[in-house]
C-alpha cells in the first residue's frame, strides 16, 4: 500500500514539473507563430480578389 503513495507523489511532482516547463515555454514565446503572417502576406492579394469577385457575383444575382 505504501508503494501507491510513493507513485502518486512521484506522479504529482512530474506533472507539476511538466506544467512549470510548459508555462515557462509559453511565456518565453516558444509557441509564437512566426511563419503564418509572412505567408499570409503573399496570398493577401488573392484573397482580396476572391472576395471582390464574390461580392460582384452577389450583386449581379440581385439585379
Amino acid at each position: 500500500m505504501s508503494v501507491i503513495y510513493i507513485l502518486i507523489s512521484i506522479s504529482i511532482v512530474v506533472a507539476a514539473l511538466f506544467l512549470y516547463v510548459f508555462i515557462k515555454a509559453v511565456r518565453s514565446g516558444q509557441f509564437d507563430d512566426d511563419y503564418t503572417p509572412s505567408v499570409r502576406m503573399l496570398f493577401d492579394d488573392e484573397l482580396q480578389k476572391n472576395n471582390k469577385n464574390k461580392s460582384e457575383t452577389k450583386t449581379e444575382k440581385q439585379n
